[in-house]
């Protein structure tokens, strides 16, 4: 009987490929086989051996390349091979990324697992923004919070009424496209109107855009931007530093930008499930 493989749940960071850990990277040299999903730079593909399998799996907001079950599958089904397998997630896999799902499922077949922490968007998109989430002076508490809503009847998962006013920074994944209603519950659960508000769309990558307003006028800015997702909401009085530390927008302004690794990529086997 074939000894199993393993797999890696490896968090990709938040866009430049510089920012992937050095576990990460190792591992992609490794793999057998890489799963990976939209918001993964495919720079980092390059550090993939010939010969290596690819599969993409490229979940959106409005579509599913692959379901999570078929994903789940996946995993399993190349590890029984013996294979070395590496699911690549873009950000950090255990922040909204459904690792623990992919995880258990890994577990209940008997398939040996790692997961491997990642740089996420919501630390990292603010901070090239010049967004410190936290501050001596400004912050001492931060929540991680999904805007997406649910689409099954279960309600909304958030508690804005607790966290309106009981958490000084708020780092909201997935809300874009619900930011009215986000805005509308802040207000409702007595979030000042004047509270600063930015959105960072593209984090950590040179084509990076920023976004700032208050709670009052977000939407509306939102609006008449067209800004639109892939972006980190963030809500506090740290948004204010910003105009001091926006270190990142130098660097775009004299061109500099992110290091690139380059985009060409060896001879690697493709696979679309």
């Amino acid at each position: 009987m074939q000894a199993a493989g393993k797999v890696y749940l490896v968090g990709a960071g938040p866009g430049d490929p510089e920012l992937i850990t050095v576990k990460g990277a190792k591992l992609l040299k490794a793999a057998d086989v890489i799963v990976y999903d939209r918001l993964v730079n495919v720079e980092l593909l390059s550090y993939a051996q010939p010969g290596t399998e690819l599969i993409f799996c490229g979940k959106s907001p409005e579509r599913h390349t692959l379901p999570q079950e078929e994903i789940n599958r996946v995993l399993v089904y190349y590890a029984r091979q013996g294979k070395t397998v590496v699911r690549l997630k873009g950000g950090d896999p255990s922040i909204f990324g459904r690792v623990g799902e992919e995880a258990a499922y890994c577990a209940e077949c008997g398939i040996p697992f790692e997961i491997v922490p990642g740089i996420t968007s919501g630390v990292a998109a603010p901070a090239y923004a010049g967004i410190p989430l936290t501050h001596r002076d400004l912050s001492s508490s931060v929540a991680i919070v999904t805007g997406h809503k649910r689409v099954d009847g279960q309600g909304d998962p958030v508690r804005w009424d607790q966290l309106a006013t009981s958490v000084q920074t708020l780092v909201i994944y997935m809300g874009v496209g619900n930011l009215p209603y986000i805005r509308d519950q802040l207000l409702k659960y007595g979030r000042p109107a004047a509270t600063p508000v930015a959105l960072v769309r593209w984090g950590t990558l040179a084509k990076q855009e920023t976004l700032v307003g208050t709670l009052d006028n977000i939407v509306e800015k939102v609006q008449e931007a067209k800004f639109k997702s892939p972006a980190i909401i963030v809500v506090g009085e740290v948004v204010r530093l910003r105009e001091k530390l926006a270190w990142f927008e130098a660097k775009q302004a004299a061109g500099e930008g992110t290091e690139q690794r380059g985009s060409s990529l060896p001879a690697l086997k493709t696979v679309v499930v």
